[in-house]
């Protein structure tokens, strides 16, 4: 019989303290995941794995090093624990590296209430199997598309567990379930590609097969004779499908990581406007159902809801340890890692505040610009938020939709684009990032 999580964390753990670990942190990950791919109705692939990873962080003094490993056996303990005291006397020493304060670490949390982990039983690889095949069905019926290019559906069940010298020790599981869908419509070089997809940590919030295919045949079939538009300075509405790429660069900007590196237009703006005085940012680790949720953080350090933006000001980073200590503040329960990587920052589920207004409002009243259904590369510059970026969706004349439109670049600068963001009211409730479709006006624009 396997050793629970927790039996191993403590094993390595006390294994490291003996070998000479000053302090140490272990962090163990169980997974096991099916992934199906239908073709022409027939299974293409099917995958099944499960492992469990363990990753040691030991400490001499303020050096750090990190090992890690598939293997559980008591000689590999043995072997890491050497090996990483090894590697940490030769390494640099970091002012700013170690562990939380056992005053700081979360002591009590209720995984339960999180729903992080869907009761219900795995699903069978027929059962998959039959779902990507419907996605698939429901694609090809659609008028105009031409081929699946891939229909996939897959299962994963995750559980970790994490433990450290300083007292803290705790775990959870997870389970994810998933469904996508690409159409293709057209041919030879008039081919356009669309998509649909959902992801779910319960199996019966999942949308249904026959949904997802069908919209990504339509949204595939609706890109049918795509052409350049014009070139010259327009509004630009981000549709929801990829508005959040905006809100994610403002999120890079805000990492600590970045901010103690100098390499952030946003330096020197906390407590400024970042965006419209009536839109705030809240992130929020404890929804329900929500891959972007957890009790705490990577290194044992409680998670809270708090405001990135409120009411358009800027009020802090995002900070692990390691940040919040270079920066002189405190950190903000935001730390992710792996079992081969340090700690660095990350953010949760977020919410941008929604607008009174739908998506069909705000392109009437856009008159003549780019409604953008997808983006492809990214040129952005981390020191002063210059942005530009390939882009595909439909030409908009007297508030209406034209022709769709492809092989098109967006251009502005960051700071001042979100500063005018309008939002309209369309978000996702059910998405980890909660951001509607965005109008930006006088971006430029550069197609034929």
């Amino acid at each position: 019989m396997s050793s629970s999580l927790d039996e191993i964390c403590q094993a390595l753990l006390a294994t490291a303290r003996t070998s000479g670990a000053e302090a140490a942190d272990v962090i163990a990950i169980r997974s096991a995941s099916v992934d199906v791919d239908v073709r022409g109705g027939a299974l293409e692939q099917a995958d099944r794995s499960e492992a469990t990873d363990i990753g040691l962080r030991v400490f001499l003094g303020r050096r750090q090093a990190i090992v890690s490993a598939s293997d559980t056996r008591p000689e590999t303990f043995s072997a890491m624990a050497e090996r990483a005291i090894a590697m940490a006397r030769e390494a640099p020493e970091d002012a700013h590296a170690g562990l939380a304060d056992p005053g700081q670490l979360a002591t009590t949390w209720d995984v339960d209430t999180l729903e992080l982990a869907d009761p219900a039983p795995e699903p069978s690889p027929e059962a998959l199997q039959a779902d990507a095949a419907e996605a698939e069905a429901a694609a090809l019926a659609v008028r105009g598309v031409t081929q699946v290019q891939a229909a996939s559906a897959g299962y994963s069940r995750t559980r970790l567990h994490m433990a450290a010298s300083n007292g803290f020790s705790g775990g959870y599981g997870r389970t994810g379930r998933y469904l996508s869908c690409v159409a293709i419509s057209g041919i030879g070089t008039g081919m356009e590609r669309d998509h649909d997809s959902d992801l779910r940590s319960y199996q019966g919030d999942l949308r249904s097969p026959a949904e997802i295919g069908a919209t990504a045949g339509q949204r595939a079939a609706e890109r049918a004779g795509a052409r350049k538009p014009a070139t010259g300075t327009y509004p630009v509405l981000f549709d929801e499908r990829i508005s959040a790429s905006l809100i994610g660069h403002l999120l890079e900007a805000a990492n600590g990581h970045a901010v103690a590196r100098g390499s952030s237009w946003l330096q020197g703006a906390l407590g400024q406007p970042v965006l419209p005085e009536a839109l705030s940012l809240i992130e929020d680790p404890h929804r329900k159902r929500m891959g972007g949720s957890r009790p705490f953080d990577g290194e044992g350090l409680p998670t809270r809801s708090r405001a990135i933006v409120e009411n358009g000001i800027l009020t802090g980073w995002t900070l692990d340890l390691a940040t919040a200590r270079k920066l002189g503040m405190a950190p903000t329960g935001n730390a992710a890692r792996g079992v081969s990587s340090p700690p660095s920052p990350t953010n949760w589920n977020l919410a941008l505040t929604e607008g009174a207004q739908s998506r069909d409002d705000l392109l009437r009243a856009m008159g003549t610009g780019l409604l953008v259904t997808s983006m492809i590369g990214s040129t952005i510059n981390p020191n002063t938020g210059d942005y530009s970026r390939g882009a595909s969706g439909f030409w908009v004349e007297n508030g209406q939709i034209a022709y769709p439109v492809n092989e098109c670049t967006v251009a502005g600068n960051l700071r001042d684009m979100l500063r005018r963001i309008v939002p309209a009211n369309d978000a996702r409730s059910y998405l980890s990032r909660v951001v509607p479709s965005l109008l930006i006006e006088g971006m430029t624009l550069a197609g034929g």
